[in-house]
């Protein structure tokens, strides 16, 4: 099964919605809520990366017996230094996103805490791809 989502930079109100509608998807296949709890929490951090951080975003999920795999593009500004984005509490969010309650600098280390496989390339000035994978264990 695959879904796809577009997600608009700088769009709070909406923040979240696709991981929401990848929750209801996922109980419906009756699947073990530990493993939809973790994949929609990673699933969540990244679709609020693409909000608080790029100008836009795709977000692909394709659903397998075995695996679901998350594919997060967007086109934003990038990381420069994806080693240090990797640390609790580092942020390069705004003052403004701060204010809102995001960018507390735990979106990149609660996906990597709630997903089997992570990896994540970014270019500075041409946006970042996330991808994570998490096993359906029977």
């Amino acid at each position: 099964m695959d879904l796809d989502y577009n997600i608009e930079g700088g769009d709070f109100t909406h923040a979240g919605e696709a991981s929401s509608h990848l929750k209801k998807i996922l109980k419906s296949l009756n699947l073990d809520s530990a493993l939809i709890r973790r994949t929609v929490v990673a699933m969540y951090e990244a679709e609020v990366n693409v909000v608080a951080h790029a100008w836009s975003g795709t977000i692909h999920v394709n659903i397998q017996p075995d695996h679901i795999q998350i594919a997060v593009r967007d086109s934003g500004p990038g990381i420069t230094d994806v080693e240090l984005a990797m640390q609790k509490g580092y942020s390069t969010a705004s003052a403004a996103v701060r204010e809102m309650g995001f960018g507390a600098g735990m979106g990149l280390p609660n996906i990597k805490e709630n997903s089997d496989f992570m990896d994540i390339t970014s270019e500075p000035g041409n946006g970042t791809i996330l991808k994570i994978v998490n096993r359906i264990k029977p």
